[in-house]
């Protein structure tokens, strides 16, 4: 949600910020802009639209500086047009500022600027914080960077922002709070972006700013402080990623890609925490909190989306294997209920970017309650792990598309280790099913390539339904989060409504709505309530409903009953998930591309949602 990159050094800082922009296009976004700073010349250029608009606009214009920063704009405050675009220049256009996230009490702020004279061209709450900066500028005289630390004194809200100073041609000032910013360490130079995909091309040496953090970055020179004035050391780390992770590799959309390297994300998320020769299974994240899990009385699992369908496979699994009660909650609810959270609990906070700021709240909720928080994340060093007491990275690589495929299944399957490795420690499994667990799970990855084979079958069933509105998919037991997966990638990418419900809640509503025209995708592989899905098929039938059903291989039953059947391999009931959930991916890939809709930025979405 919003994209921030920005450069001081010695190399052109044009074709950086647009190339910057480009690779952050993923997180989602309605206008951009960048401003290049020159000697004393600040200009800004910005449009509503694509980075690609904004870079043919800006054709054979004079761009030449070695300083400057670009934004890619999600809308929060004022419609999305170029005007409400950033940067924002301040009211004498000495100062320009990129923002991501909310200012809660810009409305005051802008109130009282209002009345000692200042004008606003915008809807933003970030030109109310740049003015705000210049007002402490003009009226206490102080240094840039103290005048940035002082109007965050007043600021109310989540925020990462980047300011130049026409009048301070040598530095970039940089804070963060409640929204993510990483500077990139070359020779000479520093880059700035809200995540390190536009910096890893040109160093893999990075800073992760904290919370309520800034730093003002000049020509080799970076210091990092809090907005309390305390001078930090910051601590250099090394990028996990490369630049080829970036790229489409010949895919015609990142989505596909990622889809497709399902069989080896899922193993990366598993390599070097088994070894069934061995009998070995260990999730080393856990450290010193084994115990607490051990004898914790209850699980919270708090997630937002596709993660939180994640952890609803979670919820099955720890329940099932480790026989511990576990209660699965939208984080964005769980911040603001008042939830009976003991020092006892364990809280599993499941997040893709790391940076969900609904999340991010939750955790912070739970941490004062005294529960020990676990994370479960694929951005390594982002806020959640920061935040948390323990945790493991799922080990994905980077997901591009903004809707999510490769990062479920690497949950799920850490998720499961870590139920096993539990369930092991309390003796809630006997050896023989650890092991023949164990040995399936390795498995895994090759099943989930041979779930992969199905993209042309899948291909000519989404032919089929290009122009149908509505879809309802149906799951009993490890199947239902599965349903509900399905049909969020299917709403996300192909804007067609589609409908998750476990499958014997048929009855109890949607029912109503099967007729001829409404598609009924049924995971139905083969476990303990096969035959009451059989059931329900049947119903569906008997009303004239389409039925779609994922079965296990060899299935006959099923195949007598459905319009089109899509097999997987046959796997533990426990490890369903990562093999069913490949079809519905495909399919949701290949309705979104046959109906023209963008599949890997779709519409009114954003790939990190650091904004409540």
């Amino acid at each position: 949600m919003c994209g921030i990159v920005a450069y001081i050094g010695n190399r052109q800082v044009y074709p950086i910020l647009i190339k910057g922009l480009q690779r952050l296009e993923y997180r989602g976004y309605d206008s951009a802009g960048i401003a290049i700073l020159n000697n004393s010349e600040l200009a800004v250029y910005k449009r509503a639209g694509k980075v690609s608009e904004l870079d043919d606009v800006l054709k054979g214009k004079h761009l030449k500086g070695n300083v400057g920063m670009g934004h890619t704009r999600w809308a929060t405050h004022g419609e999305p047009n170029d005007t409400n675009a950033h940067p924002h220049f301040s009211e004498s256009k000495n100062l320009a500022i990129i923002h991501n996230g909310i200012i809660e009490n810009y409305a005051s702020l802008k109130e009282e600027l209002i009345k000692r004279g200042h004008i606003f061209r915008s809807d933003t709450d970030t030109e109310v914080l740049v003015n705000l900066i210049e007002d402490i500028l003009q009226n206490a005289n102080p240094d840039l960077d103290e005048a940035v630390r002082l109007a965050l004194n007043e600021v109310v809200g989540a925020y990462a922002i980047v300011i130049l100073s026409k009048n301070h041609p040598d530095k970039i000032i940089a804070a963060r709070k409640g929204s993510p910013l990483v500077i990139g360490v070359g020779k000479d130079e520093y880059f700035v972006a809200s995540d390190a995909t536009p910096i890893i091309e040109y160093t893999n040496n990075v800073i992760y700013l904290n919370d309520m953090e800034m730093a003002i970055v000049g020509k080799g020179k970076l210091m990092v402080k809090t907005i309390q004035n305390q001078i930090k050391t910051p601590y250099i780390e090394e990028l996990e990623m490369n630049l080829e992770q970036l790229e489409k590799g010949g895919y015609p959309h990142f989505m596909l890609k990622e889809i497709y390297e399902q069989p080896r994300s899922v193993w990366d998320s598993m390599r070097g925490r088994i070894d069934a020769s061995k009998g070995f299974l260990r999730l080393g994240g856990i450290g010193d909190y084994e115990n607490k899990f051990y004898n914790a009385k209850r699980i919270i699992i708090v997630a937002c989306g596709t993660s939180w369908h994640a952890g609803l496979v979670a919820e099955y699994l720890f329940e099932e294997l480790a026989r511990i009660p576990v209660e699965v909650e939208y984080a964005s609810e769980f911040r603001y209920r008042n939830p009976v959270v003991t020092e006892e609990d364990i809280v599993i906070a499941i997040s893709q970017s790391g940076e969900t700021a609904d999340t991010l709240a939750a955790i912070d909720l739970a941490k004062s309650k005294g529960a020990t928080i676990f994370g479960v994340c694929n951005v390594v060093g982002s806020s959640i792990p920061r935040a948390t007491h323990a945790g493991s990275y799922t080990h994905a690589g980077p997901e591009i598309g903004v809707a999510s495929t490769k990062a479920f299944t690497a949950q799920v399957a850490v998720l499961t280790l870590l139920a096993l490795q539990l369930a092991r420690k309390k003796g809630t499994v006997t050896e023989s099913y650890f092991h023949s667990l164990l040995n399936e799970l390795e498995q895994i990855p090759g099943k989930v390539e041979q779930a992969l084979l199905t993209n042309d079958k899948v291909k000519s069933i989404a032919q089929k339904f290009i122009d149908v509105r509505n879809f309802l998919y149906l799951g009993r037991g490890y199947g239902f989060p599965v349903a509900l997966e399905g049909a969020l990638k299917l709403k996300e990418i192909s804007y067609i409504h589609a409908e998750g419900y476990p499958a014997a809640e048929m009855k109890h509503g949607p029912i109503a709505l099967i007729d001829e025209h409404m598609p009924v995708v049924v995971i139905a592989n083969k476990n303990g309530s096969y035959e009451k899905v059989v059931s329900n098929i049947q119903e569906v039938k008997a009303r004239k409903g389409i039925i779609i059903a994922i079965v296990t291989e060899g299935d006959t039953v099923v195949k007598g009953l459905a319009d089109y059947v899509i097999e997987i391999p046959r796997t533990e009931d426990i490890l369903v998930p990562i093999v069913s959930v490949i079809p519905l991916q495909l399919l949701a890939y290949h309705m979104a591309v046959m109906r023209g809709c963008n599949v890997d930025q779709p519409r009114n979405l954003a790939k990190s949602v650091t904004v409540e």
